[in-house]
């Protein structure tokens, strides 16, 4: 069993999402694990990961909107803005999905459906650069 760390640099440009499938696919490969098992680690609490359709753009849109929809940018609504009236929110939609993804390695390649694709969901306004950690064991 082999194992093998990196941290991806990710920079955004607003809220959103940002597709990281081809890096990670890319770095998988350099790799050269047959089978095994990957971790992919948000560093962030106002960023998060998300496994999502990768095809039909309107599929994106609607997820941002929805979490506009259920943690919007109210001053009058949150105790916490030390970084701003973004600040809370972008720690509500955080905490309502996920920073740590396992996927399954096979055959030398990340496991994911047809319309299947790894973002990185900013949930600040403003340019950040993200850090995510990939985590690879396997044989």
């Amino acid at each position: 069993m082999r194992q093998f760390t990196h941290v991806l640099s990710v920079r955004t440009s607003r809220r959103g999402l940002v597709e990281v499938t081809r890096e990670i696919r890319a770095w998988v490969a350099a790799q050269q694990v047959t089978t095994g098992l990957l971790t992919v680690f948000c560093k962030h609490t106002s960023a998060s990961l998300l496994i999502q359709e990768n095809a039909a753009k309107e599929v994106r849109t609607d997820l941002e909107a929805f979490f506009e929809q259920i943690a919007p940018e109210d001053p009058a609504r949150y105790a916490h803005d030390d970084e701003g009236p973004d600040d809370m929110p972008a720690h509500l939609r955080t905490a309502l999905t996920q920073v740590q993804l396992s996927i399954p390695v096979m055959d030398g390649k990340p496991v994911l459906g047809t319309w299947q694709g790894i973002y990185l969901f900013e949930h600040r306004r403003r340019p950040h650069e993200r850090e995510v950690a990939l985590h690879l064991l396997g044989e």
